[in-house]
């Protein structure tokens, strides 16, 4: 875990949500939340959470909000937001009682626990904390991601970027300890069919597994789109539309699983 501590305590990916794909994958998580999470209010514990795009978010629309996260600087400036408590944690072991939450946020979580018995341990501490019939919200990263941004943003042409492509399409596990990196740190990027096997042997009703950006993350000119209201309306309607075409979801960046607890 000390890579992924690195790279984030440098600042990693502090203004991705912000411009091109990471935009709208912002937008577009936000669109599933709006249509799954509970009414406010509602008491919402958001797990590896980060600074708290989503937290002061889901705080200004009348919720209360309580993040966790490992990284200590992203708890410092979540807890600066308005509506939005945050303390250090571990989303394996939460200190959070049990029952405690109306909804679960995993939206960081999963990409970074390599092994598989560690997520389905984060899957079941978020089912212990939600209360009967709330639900637990969780994204992943897909396989052939990486695969897709190398060529996006021009990754292959430095020689290393190769074999750790390689290494994540056969296993999953995508590491990067190379010196001087600028690409993810290490992660597990799940095939389409994993998240919601892993939520199920976690004791979870799966009730939907929703592509995020589908292909269009890959569009060279997204900001321009993203710049322009209608467009921006329009993209965001096709893409939930077809958000639940299994065909599609492993063309997508990201995944996002919605299950509540029995």
């Amino acid at each position: 875990m000390a890579d992924i501590s690195e790279y984030y305590r440098a600042g990693g990916e502090r203004t991705r949500l912000t411009t091109g794909g990471g935009l709208l994958e912002a937008l577009r998580t936000r669109d599933i939340l709006t249509r799954y999470l509970p009414p406010a209010p509602a008491r919402i514990l958001d797990v590896g959470g980060a600074t708290g795009a989503y937290a002061g978010w889901l705080a200004d629309a009348g919720h209360t909000v309580h993040l966790v996260d490992p990284i200590a600087g992203h708890v410092a400036a979540a807890a600066e937001l308005p509506g939005v408590t945050a303390a250090v944690g571990d989303a394996r072991a939460l200190t959070e009682p049990d029952d405690s939450a109306d909804a679960v946020l995993l939206l960081g979580p999963l990409y970074h626990l390599l092994d598989r018995a560690d997520r389905i341990t984060a899957w079941r501490e978020a089912a212990r904390v939600v209360r009967p019939g709330g639900v637990v919200v969780a994204a992943t990263i897909s396989r052939f991601a990486s695969m897709h941004d190398g060529f996006v943003k021009g990754f292959y042409d430095d020689p290393r970027f190769l074999p750790i492509v390689e290494r994540a399409l056969a296993t999953g596990v995508h590491r990067n300890t190379e010196p001087g990196r600028t690409w993810f740190t290490d992660a597990y990027f799940h095939r389409p069919e994993e998240p919601a096997a892993e939520a199920r042997e976690a004791g979870l009703d799966v009730t939907t597994v929703a592509a995020v950006e589908g292909s269009l993350w890959q569009l060279p000119d997204l900001d321009r789109i993203l710049a322009d209201p209608e467009r921006t309306a329009l993209l965001l309607d096709l893409l939930r539309r077809v958000e639940h075409e299994p065909s599609l979801h492993g063309t997508s960046s990201h995944l996002v699983t919605v299950a509540t607890r029995p």
